[in-house]
């Protein structure tokens, strides 16, 4: 073992572990990307599709990265880096990719802990769409340029969560990550069941069910279904951008991986049927109080947390808790989604640089919380996040995630990580995990490509084109610019990252 691992860190024990990777895949597209993709896609018969996608793929792949973790014992870039020094600037492209997300991930949890206090008085009135872009984010158009306006009621928040998260995260794994996810994620399951239930005994409820989980069995025929399913079960579950492999780098050594990769897979796919059942009662209410459809008043993501949730809680019997409970459990829930992703990129620079924990984090954290808030904590925050979010996870999670399975099984590497995964775990892997991975690789590249030409022939949301170009196009390709530099820097005590060959 060298000086390297020895030093590390480590989860307390299995426990801890679970609670911190459950943290971490349950988050935002769990509450408010789920409902809505499974309405869109055949409602009830979408959990068919669904279920093949966890179990062909999303579970396989939460095993991969746990025992390219585990057995290499370090961030992303440094497992890579054992595994195959050629394979080093998959590791910094995964790193380059958290980066991305974690500059606009903190001003969604801005809003979020933002609403859960403005819940207490309904502070957004009767217009819950025009307070949300008009006073709280002051949203400019984009065809007048891109501005730098900072806007107050967004920029306070969002150094706070920069602050709490890098406070956490200076603690360490057992003192830091552990610790918080033994207090929030209790707290988030308690507070969300309680919103399911309340949200269950609202007038209209039923109708909103139904249009839940109602079956339209001719959705099945269609391939786009198809891909919903997998999209949902890759970006919901932080896998294949570094997320677990570092985490798996701090299990113990006889940790039975792929026991805890199927508590996580489901536990993650059990809080996202909640959060469907929770939200569409809610959906429900509404669309009986304004005597409209469902399907009038459904929407995803920031649709539904912050134009249709508001108008529900201003109309809903002590709209008030509902508020608390619904934009708590959004906070919580991001909190511990965004720590995960910012310990990615300090796991990182603490191997690569051999720098001490605390300033590591600071290293890291105080630089992207002034970027973050230059770029979202301003009057053209929103766009920027709509093209951040969409090009970097199709053009940098799906797209390094694809380019790096190629190249592991081109390499006939997937025997040696099943190995080590059946060294000590209860559930045995084989030809048939092998066989997911090699499926779900062709998945990914139908995603990937087909997503691709769709962006690049009818461009972007109507953004414009030289906006899109520059953040969208631009960023995506500078990831894997600055990642392939990053891995041609020279690590500092190189004699301590000799490559093991067995990881040990």
């Amino acid at each position: 073992m060298t000086q390297s691992n020895a030093k590390r860190e480590t989860f307390s024990g299995r426990k801890a572990f679970i609670m911190a990777a459950i943290g971490s895949a349950v988050g935002l597209g769990n509450i408010w990307r789920f409902p809505y993709t499974t309405y869109e896609n055949g409602g009830g018969a979408f959990i068919i599709p669904y279920l093949i996608a966890l179990l062909t793929a999303g579970i396989p792949l939460l095993f991969l990265d746990y025992a390219i973790g585990h057995r290499h014992r370090g961030g992303a870039p440094l497992s890579y880096r054992r595994f195959n020094p050629h394979f080093e600037v998959f590791g910094w492209w995964q790193v380059m990719v958290n980066v991305i997300i974690g500059l606009y991930y903190a001003v969604v949890l801005g809003w979020a802990a933002s609403y859960t206090y403005f819940s207490l008085n309904s502070a957004w009135g009767d217009q819950p769409i025009d307070f949300f872009l008009h006073e709280f984010l002051k949203m400019g158009e984009i065809s007048n340029g891109v501005s730098f306006e900072f806007v107050g009621m967004v920029t306070g928040p969002l150094i706070a969560v920069w602050l709490v998260a890098l406070g956490v995260l200076s603690l360490g794994i057992q003192k830091g990550i552990s610790k918080s996810s033994d207090i929030l994620m209790p707290v988030l399951v308690v507070m969300f069941v309680a919103l399911v239930v309340y949200s269950l005994f609202l007038p209209g409820a039923e109708k909103g069910l139904n249009a839940l989980f109602t079956p339209d069995w001719s959705k099945l025929s269609n391939p786009s279904v198809w891909i919903a399913a997998y999209g949902q079960i890759f970006f919901s579950l932080s896998i294949c951008f570094g997320i677990m492999i570092t985490y798996a780098s701090y299990l113990k050594k006889d940790s039975d991986l792929t026991g805890s990769g199927l508590v996580v897979g489901f536990a993650n796919s059990s809080f996202e049927v909640l959060a469907g059942i929770g939200v569409f009662a809610a959906l429900g209410f509404i669309a009986t109080a304004q005597g409209v459809e469902v399907s009038e008043v459904a929407k995803g993501g920031i649709g539904l947390a912050f134009f249709a949730f508001p108008t529900i809680i201003n109309k809903a019997p002590f709209g008030e808790v509902l508020g608390v409970l619904f934009f708590g459990s959004l906070t919580f829930a991001a909190l511990t989604s965004f720590i995960s992703v910012i310990e990615v990129i300090i796991s990182a620079i603490q191997d690569k640089l051999r720098l001490r924990r605390a300033k590591a984090t600071f290293v890291v954290g105080l630089p992207m919380m002034v970027v973050s808030v230059i770029l979202f904590g301003t009057t053209t925050g929103l766009p920027m996040l709509d093209v951040f979010d969409k090009f970097v996870n199709y053009f940098g999670i799906v797209a390094v995630a694809f380019v790096s399975l190629i190249v592991i099984v081109a390499n006939e590497k997937l025997g040696l990580l099943g190995n080590h995964l059946n060294q000590s775990s209860s559930f045995k892997v084989g030809f048939l995990w092998r066989l997911c991975i090699v499926i779900t690789t062709g998945i990914l590249a139908f995603m990937l490509f087909s997503e691709g030409a769709k962006v690049f022939t009818e461009g972007y949301e109507g953004y414009p084109s030289w906006f899109v170009n520059i953040f969208g196009w631009g960023m995506a390709i500078s990831l894997v610019v600055v990642s392939f530099i990053l891995s041609r820097l020279k690590w500092k005590n190189e004699d301590n990252f000799k490559l093991e060959e067995k990881g040990e």
